[in-house]
């Protein structure tokens, strides 16, 4: 387990947490193994009934280690990309448990698009989502390119996903991704309140209607391998690969 990655079980829940504050909970591909992995270990025990995704307060995430992530991303010659990465948007395709995120400061780029997998979305009032795909010169993944439209319509899925519009909590609640939003200081504990409602819940009348409410996971998987395989192509684009050297130049100036 790495140390940026925290999973407690309590009482029927498992709190999944980003612990890697000094890099605003940016994932590596460690922490995407992990992630996996606690997703993946759940889906066999029936004393977890519902899973909480966190990160530390103050950043859920800044989405991709983007150095890690280039080291990964850059060796695909058309089939999709087998990193950490794409495991974990496996392993949320075909997680039969409930998912409840808790989601304060910035989610970005899969902070964003893994929130479209979970079934209660709670935000903290300085909550930001935003999805700055096209401005890498890449494209959505995470099956987003599915769930968003899906979710809150093409018009606005267009405007977050392709022209990267950011959205606040409460905009990102209009969207319909987020149930709740929350001051700072109550969204640990609403976040519990809601998983442990859930967990107390019938626990097969709530799988069974679960799956009746999401997309099958063979759709999911296909979306997911379908981006990811424009992902690759696009990583080593001149578009792509000029503005990651543009990106870096301004975190070295």
């Amino acid at each position: 387990m790495t140390e940026h990655l925290t999973v407690t079980d309590k009482d029927a829940v498992r709190v999944i947490r980003l612990s890697r504050p000094e890099k605003k909970n940016a994932i590596t591909q460690d922490m995407y193994r992990d992630m996996s992995a606690a997703i993946d270990s759940a889906q066999g025990n029936p004393s977890i009934r519902c899973l909480v995704l966190a990160g530390e307060p103050g950043a859920f995430t800044a989405g991709n280690d983007l150095e890690d992530f280039l080291k990964d991303g850059t060796s695909d010659t058309g089939a999709p990309r087998a990193s950490n990465a794409i495991k974990f948007l496996h392993a949320l395709a075909h997680n039969a448990k409930p998912i409840v995120a808790a989601v304060d400061g910035i989610a970005i780029g899969i902070g964003t698009t893994m929130l479209f997998h979970c079934d209660q979305v709670i935000a903290s009032t300085r909550a930001t989502f935003a999805t700055p795909f096209i401005h890498l010169g890449l494209v959505p993944e995470g099956a987003s390119s599915l769930l968003a439209p899906w979710l809150m319509g093409h018009q606005r899925a267009f405007s977050m996903l392709v022209m990267g519009h950011k959205l606040d909590a409460e905009e990102a609640r209009s969207a319909g991704f987020v149930n709740k939003v929350v001051a700072p200081e109550a969204l640990e504990a609403e976040a519990d309140k809601v998983a442990h409602e859930i967990a107390a819940l019938p626990a097969e009348a709530v799988a069974a209607s679960r799956k009746l409410l999401k997309h099958a996971p063979e759709d999911l998987m296909q979306r997911i391998d379908h981006e990811s395989r424009l992902f690759g192509e696009r990583m080593r684009s001149a578009e792509a690969v000029a503005a990651f050297k543009a990106f870096f130049a301004r975190k070295k100036a």
